[in-house]
């Protein structure tokens, strides 16, 4: 009984933060807000966060995109610009719409990925996230679980442009 008013607490969390950065984020102001994933508490995001699905990173073809970078379901993972070298940029409000791809064990390569490109990085509030080629990894929330769903692709949010990556490790900008 516990768990499910917990999980109608998130997903109603969740929701009021996906609300509430949308509403400031669309047109590429907003900040990248302070402290950790999620503010600090347990994860609130409409997204996939790790689990097996972010333990594999692999290649799709998707759309006029061409192959792209996926996680072991076939969702959709993006880079976000605004990262310098291996170290996340997004945070707080920013993460609730861009979660982070995170993981627990080593993430391991999948089809058409590189593994000498495949990494993690710890973020600042201690969790580990997959990166690749030297960028952290992250979901669009409002793709959903569903593979595919590419909705975050040039995107202009939180201070920088987002966007999938080809199997090289660069920024798909079609």
């Amino acid at each position: 009984m516990f768990r499910m008013r917990r999980l109608v607490i998130t997903m109603g969390a969740a929701g009021a933060a996906l609300a509430a950065a949308a509403g400031c984020g669309g047109g590429g102001s907003g900040g990248s807000g302070s402290g950790g994933y999620g503010g600090g508490s347990s994860t609130t995001s409409a997204a996939p966060t790790g689990g097996t699905s972010g333990q594999t990173i692999k290649t799709a073809s998707v759309g006029s995109l061409g192959p792209i970078l996926v996680d072991g379901a076939g969702r959709t993972v993006y880079l976000f610009e605004k990262d310098k070298g291996n170290q996340s940029s997004c945070s707080g409000s920013c993460a609730s719409v861009w979660p982070p791809v995170t993981t627990s064990v080593k993430p391991q390569p999948g089809s058409g990925a590189d593994a000498s490109k495949l990494s993690t990085t710890k973020r600042s509030d201690g969790t580990t996230e997959v990166s690749y080629a030297g960028h952290p990894l992250y979901y669009y929330a409002p793709d959903g679980t569903s593979s595919g769903s590419t909705g975050g692709q040039g995107l202009d949010q939180f201070g920088a442009k987002w966007y999938v990556l080809s199997p090289s490790g660069s920024a798909v900008t079609k």
